[in-house]
């Protein structure tokens, strides 16, 4: 198990962690700049945090009270940088041995094979960096890492540098490497896609400290804050007027309506809505719960899927705008898209209390 509990100070901000993982792909979610990569550095033993405590399976890797501090070598940790660091002027088969450690010399050219074999590297043994596409330049550094037989690992953006196909297709290699790697892994990202197909479990990162680890499922379902929500995808928020409570009955301010869910809280300051849960309504009198008229300002898209950004009696701008996604209908008419309503379930609402 790993428990990370340590504070930092960065140039802007002070760095509050908190979290523990044991047998999971925990994903690290957050904006640019959030601390987020230098979490893992902290945890590598590449920077030392100013105060707290680091555990991995009972070893105790940093300790400001005790004044322990071991240093990256002997952690033992595999940490895939943004980058790769592959030695350029180095073969595929030389970056994979750059970096094994003393304890793992003994058989290093069957280990060596086997890494080759496992990671799809091999007739690529003489290669140099230059001459591999970045899914193969990530499987060399991979392969390296996993050589040393870590005790965890860590990936710093692994997908960021990649063009959309060659993602995919590296992003299937990681879940296979998953499967097979039945270990602690942290996976540092701001892209809420990859939480969703690569982890089990999430922390959001965000101004400085991150918040409960909770399940990717529930990440999406219910955020535990306004700003877990923008990083879980959700577009439409408003600020909220309790009316009654115990009917789950609110007024949506910026959106100019009164909404009921069950979901409501008394603690509950803001409410949102993802884009794909509103739908038009089939009563034209806008009879139906939890109904919004609202206009079209612009609209997107002719395939599968209509995007289109609507006014509501809110307003037409800031938080009292709608993003609403439509499922395509070559029967519907365009200008049926104009002045509408739509609405939304009670349970697909979700409230923040900050």
């Amino acid at each position: 198990m790993l428990i990370a509990d340590f504070t930092k100070h960065l140039h802007s901000f002070d760095l509050k962690v908190g979290f523990q993982a044991e047998s999971e792909v925990l994903g690290i979610l957050g904006p640019s700049g959030c601390g987020k990569s230098m979490t893992l550095k902290c945890i590598a033993g590449i920077e030392k945090p100013d105060s707290g405590y680091i555990e991995l399976d009972g070893v105790v890797l940093f300790d400001s009270s005790n004044k322990i501090n071991l240093s990256p070598q002997e952690r033992r940790l595999g940490y895939l940088f943004q980058h790769y660091a592959l030695f350029p002027t180095m073969t595929v088969e030389q970056n994979l041995i750059s970096g094994v450690c003393p304890e793992e010399a003994e058989n290093l050219r069957s280990n060596v094979q086997q890494v080759l074999q496992v990671m799809k590297l091999e007739g690529l043994e003489k290669k140099k960096p230059q001459f591999l596409s970045g899914g193969q330049r990530q499987r060399v550094a991979l392969g390296r890492i996993l050589l040393n037989k870590p005790k965890i690992l860590m990936l710093d953006e692994p997908l960021s540098a990649l063009d959309q196909y060659l993602k995919w297709q590296v992003q299937l290699e990681l879940v296979e490497l998953f499967e097979r790697w039945q270990k602690t892994i942290l996976l540092v990202t701001h892209n809420r896609e990859e939480i969703y197909q690569l982890c089990d479990t999430v922390t959001v990162l965000t101004e400085g400290s991150n918040e409960t680890k909770q399940s990717v499922a529930d990440l999406f379902a219910s955020p535990q804050s306004l700003s877990a929500g923008i990083l879980a995808g959700c577009r439409n928020f408003s600020k909220i007027e309790i009316i009654n409570p115990t009917q789950g009955l609110f007024k949506a301010v910026d959106w100019g309506v009164t909404l009921q869910s069950p979901k409501l809280t008394p603690s509950s300051r803001y409410c949102g809505a993802y884009s794909h849960n509103f739908e038009l309504t089939t009563n034209p009198d806008g009879k139906e719960p939890n109904t919004l008229p609202v206009t079209c300002l612009h609209h997107f898209g002719k395939g599968a899927t209509e995007s289109l950004v609507c006014s509501t009696p809110g307003g037409s701008s800031g938080h009292s705008v709608l993003f609403i996604e439509l499922v395509a209908d070559e029967g519907r008419n365009e200008d049926q898209l104009e002045s509408f309503q739509v609405s939304i379930s009670p349970k697909d609402l979700i409230f923040f209390d900050s």
